[in-house]
This record gives C-alpha cells, structure tokens and sequence, in this order.
C-alpha cells in the first residue's frame, strides 16, 4: 500500500509542477508585453495650449466678431436711410393733402355764403325736376372724375341717398356737394397724417438702431488695433514770482 502511494506521489509531482510552470510563464509574458507598451492602455492627453495659441484664438473671435457687426451696421445704416426717405415722401403727402382740404374747404365757404341768399324761384314743373337732376349727376361726375368723390359717394348721389335730392336747387346741390368734397378730403389729410406720424417713428428707431450698430462696429473695431502706450508729456509751469503771487495792490480808480 505504501508503495502504491509513493508511485502516485512520484508520477503526480511532476505533471502538477509543469503545470504550474506553463501558468506562471504566461503570465509573465502577457506582464512584460503590458510593461513594454503602456501607451495602449493609457488615454492620449492633448497638450495644453500656449498663451500664443490664446492670444490668437482670441484675436480670431474679435475679428470675426467685428466683421458681423460691420455689417450689421451697414444693413441698419440702409434701412435708416430708406426710412427717412419714407417719411420725406409721407410728409410731402401730407403737404399736398392738407392743400387739397384747403381749397375744398375755400370752395365750400364761398358756397355756404351763396346759399344764404334765397334761391331763385322756378317753376317746380317735371321738366325742371329733370333739368335738376341732370345738372346734378353731371356735377357728381366731374367731381368723381377729377378725384373729388369716391365711388362710394358717387353711387350714393345716384341712389338718392344721405341728403343726395334731385329736386333741390342747383346752388343747393352745388353746396351739398362742395361740403362732400371738403369733408372727403379732410379725411384724407387725416389718414396721410396718420402715416407719416408712423413714418416718422419708423424713421426714429431705425436711426437710433443705426447709431448703436456703427457705435458697437466703431468699439470692435478699436479692439482690434493694437494698443500703443502713450508717451508721457512733461508739463513746464512757470513759477510765479513769491511777491506777486503772495499779494498784489488794488487798482483804484
């Protein structure tokens, strides 16, 4: 028995020792390929950059900064420019409007003098009635034709409506029709007063956003020069004399 156990013993030793070697030769190798290239195991670092590097990156942006906002500035400086002449041609609308109310609103005084005076009397026959009629559609055309009456009106003349009556004096249809007139171009003067009341603030913001835009373009481009120190300037004051700057006698007389 002992000597079965000490065969086993001897066959067994030896194979486990193999073993054992085999495992501990592997690992060394797989150690030393590790040891003699580290660098796939550990991340690459990028270098840090430079103040150059900085100082450049720096100025780029600046740049690049400064043309945007030239520009922008020109975009605005454009714009304001065609908002101004907006509102120029907006106010001499308005001019020409407020002189069309003008002399609408001359022609209907003289008219509203005519009409105090008593109409003429005529003889209320068809034939007159029509004669009426006619004169004012004729009337109401011209008036139309030359700008005076919008279409509006000039249907409501046609229509007989808002006063509009065929059977009243000429004189009476002429004053009728001048206040018409007159209050029409009054509302024109209001609706191109009120356009280049909005023209005029159109034209404002546009230039107050013109004059920050060439202000900002004006201070990027300046950080862009380059920064030079001044030379210092020495300054010479004359000294006084000690007597005449301690006291001086009074004029007298």
């Amino acid at each position: 028995m002992e000597t079965v156990v000490f065969y086993q013993f001897l066959t067994e030793v030896p194979q486990a020792a193999a073993i054992w070697s085999a495992l501990l030769l592997l690992a060394l190798t797989v150690l030393a390929v590790l040891v003699a290239r580290p660098e796939r195991d550990t991340p690459a670092v990028d270098p840090a950059p430079t103040a150059r590097e900085l100082a450049a990156a720096e100025a780029a942006d600046l740049r690049r900064y400064a043309e945007e906002v030239a520009v922008a500035a020109a975009g605005a400086a454009q714009t304001a420019r065609r908002r101004r002449a907006d509102w120029l041609t907006a106010q001499e609308q308005v001019e020409q409007a407020w002189i069309r109310y003008d002399e609408a609103d001359a022609a209907a005084r003289r008219f509203a003098g005519a009409g105090a005076l008593p109409t003429p009397r005529t003889p209320r026959t068809p034939t007159e009635y029509a004669a009426r009629e006619r004169y004012l559609h004729q009337a109401a055309m011209a008036a139309h034709w030359r700008g005076d009456l919008a279409m509006r009106q000039l249907s409501d003349v046609f229509g007989h409506r808002h006063g509009w009556d065929p059977r009243r004096h000429p004189v009476e249809q002429e004053a009728l029709l001048h206040r018409a007139i007159r209050n029409a171009r009054r509302a024109d003067y209001e609706v191109a007063a009120a356009r280049e009341r909005l023209a005029w603030r159109d034209a404002e913001l546009a230039a107050s956003s013109a004059r920050a835009l060439a202000d900002e373009a004006y201070a990027a481009a300046a950080r862009l020069r380059p920064t030079r120190a001044m030379p210092r300037r020495t300054v010479r004051v004359a000294a006084l004399p000690a007597a005449a700057a301690r006291w001086r006698p009074a004029r007298v007389g």
